[in-house]
Order: structure tokens, then sequence, then C-alpha cells
């Protein structure tokens, strides 16, 4: 059964919060964006899992480097998994790999800005990582002419363990799951909805009925 995240792109914890229970029971995993942890550093992390201890809480660090301390950090503030970018070079995601193997956790390897996706989930699945998140960010989403269909092309030959996080929304996410994906990302179709709860439910039973 295929996991539904929602990416909290907003910038404040209390917002954050405020999302997070309106769709906490419709998904799995919560993932605390980049710019909300930038925003309120890691005590939003501290805050989202004391305050959803059941679920899934996603530390969006994007780690270019320092992997094992950049985990590490994540981890003792209440994180479950931890994203370190596939750009980077493999020492680093090892690290990362060996902080989460000393804390029972876990790290996704998040392909935004990788020119060959395929290849690097590959590549970075040997190195003992949760999944591969074939990821098309908010800037390469905005070019003319892209498709979330691309991603779920890759996801349908990359022959490991994926997430898509590029778009994900009603009319599509039947097609992203029957990708084979682990985890189905959905973010703006939840956070910028008027009614996040409505569409976090209707985003899950179309996940469960795909």
């Amino acid at each position: 059964m295929a996991k539904l995240q929602v990416a909290i792109d907003l910038l404040t914890t209390a917002d954050a919060l405020a999302l997070a229970e309106k769709v906490a029971p419709y998904i799995d995993i919560i993932e605390l964006g980049t710019p909300l942890i930038k925003s309120e550093g890691l005590a939003v992390i501290t805050a989202m899992k004391e305050a959803f201890p059941n679920k899934i809480v996603f530390a969006d660090f994007k780690t270019a480097d320092a992997g094992a301390l950049e985990a590490e950090m994540a981890f003792k503030a209440g994180a479950d998994l931890v994203t370190v970018l596939a750009t980077t070079g493999n020492a680093t995601i090892a690290g990362a790999v060996k902080a989460a193997k000393q804390y029972g956790k876990g790290v996704v390897v998040d392909t935004i800005g990788e020119t060959d996706r395929v290849k690097r989930a590959q590549e970075v699945t040997a190195l003992g990582v949760e999944f591969v998140e074939l990821h098309a960010g908010l800037d390469e989403q905005a070019q003319p002419g892209y498709s979330i269909q691309v991603l779920i092309d890759e996801a349908a030959r990359v022959g490991v363990p994926v997430s898509i996080a590029g778009g994900v929304n009603i009319n599509n996410i039947a097609a992203v799951k029957q990708a084979g994906v682990k985890v189905v990302v959905a973010g703006a179709s939840i956070y910028s909805s008027a009614d996040p709860a409505a569409a976090a439910k209707a985003l899950r039973e179309a996940l469960d009925a795909a």
C-alpha cells in the first residue's frame, strides 16, 4: 500500500501545525519543507513530532555536506526521515545513513536538480537509503511544458523504492501509484486548497482505490 505524504511549504510552525491537524487523518507522512525548516529551525520538527507522535515526520533538509552531522541534528529533533541531495557525493549520503542506523531512522535521497534521476536512484539505493524521491521542484514545475508524466515514466522503470513529488493532484494520483511508488507526495494540491482536509481525503481515497 503506497503511503501518502503531505509536503508543508508554509513558513511558520503555527501554520504548519494547523495544516497538519486538518490533514492528519488522511496522510501517513508529514513533510516539513526546506523553507519551513529554514524559517523556524529544528524546533518545528520537535513541535510536529510531539503533536503527531504516530505519524512519520520527514525533515526536508536537502543536505549537501556533513551528512552524518545534519542527519543526527534532524533525528535528535524528532525526525523519522531526513533528505540528502542526490547531487552530492556518496560519502555524504553514506554518512547520513550511518547516523540513521544509530538512531533507528531513515534517509531519503532527493533527486531535485539531478540530470539522470533513474541512474542516480539506482546508485544511491545501494548505500542503504529508505527510498529515493523522484522530485521535480517548484522551479522545474514552473517551466513551460513540464509534466509529471516524466516522473511517472521514471518510476515505472527505475526498479528501486521511490516516491514521486512534482505536482501530484487528484487527476494524476492513480497514475502515480500505478507506476509502483512507495510514497506519493502531495504539496500545493493540499496546502493551497480552500479546504485542505477535503483535498487530503480525496487524495487518500483516490490513492487507495487506484
